[in-house]
């Protein structure tokens, strides 16, 4: 049988085929036979190590009958198709059964979505990878990278410009046999450690894949930020599903970690009854500032703002500024811009933290600083904060009183999101 090399991911010496340059190949009966068909599948009992290989499925189409080759009767395998020992009975193989423990891979793999705790992100399963081990041809990998196309469509000389993305079959698992059939995610057997880097958003599509107690169970094993930064970005249907599931405590700690606009947008997609129930478990003065953007009266820049900023003196150094950050404890968000002020003064200017990597280590916030500084005033309404957005694209801006003093920032994300 003719295989390709074997991936470094692989075991060495080890013989590797790639479901794609089997599909839709031509079987043929050995001796100089007729042709039977084409691959439409290939079989595998789940069992361990990994998945075994039983048979091959054809689908001849126009209602006639499909037809089931078990794999013993394979005789060789190469590239342009498969070669197979006659039927024992008939002119044709029997019709395919499926059973318990069995899982096809163009239908059950191809397609679907993994996560891929090498790249760290949800990939789309595009080959399936076959190894020779102990005379039995098993499913070692899945493939995420382009290559699985190139291979389909007969273009393998591309391939080798592009490496394999492969994942070993030991992290990845279907949800359940029964759902092999209906569910378009296959689930990573990841640690919980892991879990804690793999991006928010990425974890967030996951959710939105499962339900029930799988949904759960990914969301109970995310640390308490983590589980608020992905829920903020899952989709409401998701979001219902998991306040749902939540314990009271758990609940709690999650909407600690939330600022006002992700709680107004959170709580505006579940239902009255939960609002109520969940709005008294916040602090006050949380819990007015939530109403009120919640009813009907215009909410101002003071509901929105939050103190996730740091301000300067003129003559801060930039190395000064730059020591600031680092041990401010802020996330990127929060130092996109440095406020430059007098202690209990009205803002003289702006640094973009971007301008800082630009410049020598002692220059002064006051050469490099922008003035005058765009600014919302604490009683403009989300109207207005969205025009200024809109106009500047900044990342956010600050809220000022009457005398200028800075009161709070506004992010970009809470204003426009909650505009959409």
């Amino acid at each position: 049988m003719n295989a390709v090399a074997t991936p470094a991911v692989l075991a060495p010496d080890a013989q590797v085929l790639y479901f794609s340059r089997l599909f839709k190949k031509p079987v043929h009966v050995s001796g100089g036979g007729k042709r039977l068909g084409r691959v439409d599948d290939i079989v595998f009992a789940l069992e361990e190590p990994t998945p075994r290989a039983v048979g091959v499925y054809l689908n001849h189409g126009w209602g006639n009958p499909d037809e089931f080759i078990p794999w013993e009767r394979v005789v060789d395998l190469f590239r342009a198709g498969m070669v197979v020992k006659p039927p024992e009975q008939g002119a044709q193989y029997p019709p395919f059964q499926d059973q318990a423990g069995w899982i096809l891979a163009d239908k059950h793999l191809m397609g679907r979505t993994v996560l891929d705790i090498d790249d760290r992100k949800i990939e789309a399963v595009n080959d399936v990878v076959l190894q020779l081990i102990d005379g039995q041809w098993r499913l070692a990998a899945v493939d995420t990278s382009f290559n699985g196309f190139l291979r389909k469509w007969g273009v393998p000389w591309l391939d080798s410009l592009i490496q394999d993305d492969l994942i070993p079959w030991k992290f990845v698992q279907p949800l359940s046999i029964e759902d092999a059939t209906t569910s378009e995610t296959l689930q990573l057997s990841v640690a919980r450690a892991q879990l804690q880097d793999l991006p928010k958003e990425d974890l967030a599509d996951a959710l939105e894949e499962l339900s029930g107690e799988e949904q759960t169970a990914l969301f109970s094993a995310l640390e308490t930020d983590k589980a608020a930064e992905t829920l903020t970005e899952a989709e409401p249907r998701a979001q219902r599903q998991i306040m749902a599931n939540l314990r009271k405590e758990r609940a709690v700690s999650i909407l600690a970690s939330l600022s006002t606009p992700q709680l107004v947008d959170l709580l505006s997609v579940l239902p009255h009854e939960d609002q109520r129930d969940l709005l008294p478990l916040l602090p006050e003065p949380r819990q007015t500032k939530i109403r009120n953007l919640l009813s009907e009266r215009e909410a101002t820049a003071t509901d929105f703002m939050n103190q996730d900023y740091l301000t300067v003196a003129p003559d801060t150094t930039v190395r000064a500024a730059k020591t600031l950050i680092l041990g401010s404890g802020l996330d990127h968000h929060g130092v996109s811009y440095l406020f430059v002020t007098q202690a209990g003064g009205p803002i003289l200017g702006v640094v973009d933290a971007r301008e800082l990597l630009l410049s020598t280590d002692d220059t002064t916030m006051e050469a490099i600083m922008a003035s005058p500084v765009v600014s919302a005033e604490v009683d403009d309404v989300r109207e207005d904060l969205t025009a200024v957005f809109g106009k500047y694209h900044f990342r956010m801006i600050p809220v000022v009183d009457g005398e200028d003093r800075i009161q709070g920032v506004v992010h970009y994300n809470d204003i426009m999101k909650s505009s959409t």
